[in-house]
């Protein structure tokens, strides 16, 4: 386990009600889980920006009848090939699956793959779950 740095640091009263509620509304045990919480957020979030090397997620719902549809969204995983890690296809309904593709590599061509996944007709929706390699989050 790694060496525990203790901090002080001040902050406003009606502020510090606002982290309380928010570290209760969360249910963290205490204010220090959800600090390291957040540093870690931050962290992700600027590994994002400066484009590094990144993990995430891109889940989908779209309608498989959409003419051509299922031929564009292999075509992309394949032209993306590098990033994909692994899919998964479900069958939500007689006309709607959901696909999540676990990915990895450079942030912009992560995020460029979902705004390609997101602007194809017949996707209803789609979301990228950005998170780390953990390299650099501890």
């Amino acid at each position: 386990m790694s060496e525990v740095v203790r901090l002080s640091f001040s902050i406003e009263k009606a502020l510090n009600g606002k982290l309380e509620g928010l570290v209760r509304a969360s249910r963290y045990k205490n204010r220090s889980e959800f600090i390291r919480d957040l540093i870690r957020s931050k962290l992700v979030e600027r590994e994002w920006k400066k484009g590094e090397i990144a993990f995430g997620t891109i889940t989908f719902i779209y309608d498989h009848h959409y003419r051509g549809l299922s031929d564009k969204l292999l075509s992309l995983q394949h032209h993306h090939h590098s990033e994909v890690l692994a899919a998964t296809h479900v069958h939500l309904s007689h006309d709607l699956c959901a696909e999540v593709i676990m990915v990895r590599g450079k942030a912009s061509e992560i995020r460029e793959m979902s705004d390609l996944i997101r602007q194809l007709k017949g996707v209803l929706h789609a979301s990228l779950a950005m998170s780390s390699t953990g390299r650099k989050l501890q």
